[in-house]
């Protein structure tokens, strides 16, 4: 029998939250393996935590594919910056959007300065998040108990909320879940649950809106190489990072973002309610 490959992670930590993308070694690939096919040709889309990670692997993807970029991130300005030139190198339009998902105002704010630049919104992606880690659940404090559901949670709904009067028959609403919805997770009680919520977001959207023609889909990655694991884990645990899955490796940004397209795109069309699972091989949902 063959032998799983084994993830080569240097030890490496960061002492902020989100991460920077910057400052990883090796850089997470996010760059698209094949050349665009016009899917998302004349479309619009909103990616919060577009600036790196799985957002920038999403923003690149769909800019590839001919869509017009608004990228939300929340301090990130070199990430930023890069990720938009990337988006640009594509042929497209990108507008950088700086804020906080977690405040009302700042995501209404934002779909309409994306409707404003680009006449309408077509796509929206909820993928910000941050996590934090503690050994024991009384070890989580209220404030960051708060701040977990308000970035995870509480964005998503906010920026689904001032999307909806722009979002007409045929858009598509993405969130970014987590494997740790399905199996949970020792030291991310709260981040985790905030991931099960949104598949349940996901269920009961996706039952509210088909009607009008707008589906909402999920992806939920597995260990995936981003500025949040560096940020969350200390460099030990960082350089172990993605062996435990049956593929014996972290996954790549570049891995995920095709989920996205897939649910962004018409190919998709008679899928709603659903969640894409690229997490390395894990069995979930029974």
């Amino acid at each position: 029998m063959k032998e799983k490959s084994k993830s080569e992670l240097p030890p490496q930590e960061q002492d902020h939250q989100p991460g920077r993308e910057s400052e990883m070694h090796p850089k997470p690939d996010y760059e698209p393996r094949f050349p665009g096919s016009g899917r998302l040709q004349g479309k619009s889309a909103l990616i919060t935590g577009g600036d790196s990670g799985i957002g920038r692997a999403v923003s690149v993807l769909f800019a590839r594919e001919g869509a017009k970029i608004a990228i939300v991130y929340l301090e990130e300005d070199n990430d930023a910056e890069k990720t938009k030139a990337i988006v640009e190198k594509e042929g497209t339009e990108c507008l950088l959007i700086k804020g906080d998902v977690g405040s009302a105002k700042f995501c209404a704010d934002a779909v309409r300065r994306t409707v404003k630049e680009f006449g309408g919104l077509d796509v929206l992606v909820n993928n910000a998040a941050e996590q934090h880690t503690q050994d024991e659940v009384d070890e989580v404090s209220e404030e960051q108990l708060e701040k977990t559901f308000r970035t995870n949670l509480f964005g998503y709904f906010f920026m689904t909320q001032a999307a909806m009067p722009h979002l007409k028959k045929g858009a598509s609403i993405i969130n970014t879940t987590s494997v740790t919805a399905y199996r949970g997770h020792d030291t991310l009680v709260d981040y985790a649950s905030t991931k099960g919520a949104i598949v349940s977001f996901i269920r009961s959207l996706s039952k509210q809106l088909a009607g009008d023609g707008i589906r909402v889909n999920g992806v939920a990655p597995g260990p995936i190489w981003t500025p949040l694991i560096p940020a969350s884990f200390d460099a030990d645990k960082v350089a172990k990072f993605g062996r435990h899955v049956p593929l014996g490796r972290p996954g790549q940004p570049n891995e995920v973002a095709p989920c996205h397209l897939f649910l962004a795109c018409a190919d998709s069309s008679y899928m709603t309610g659903q969640v894409l699972h690229p997490n390395g091989g894990e069995m979930v949902g029974g």
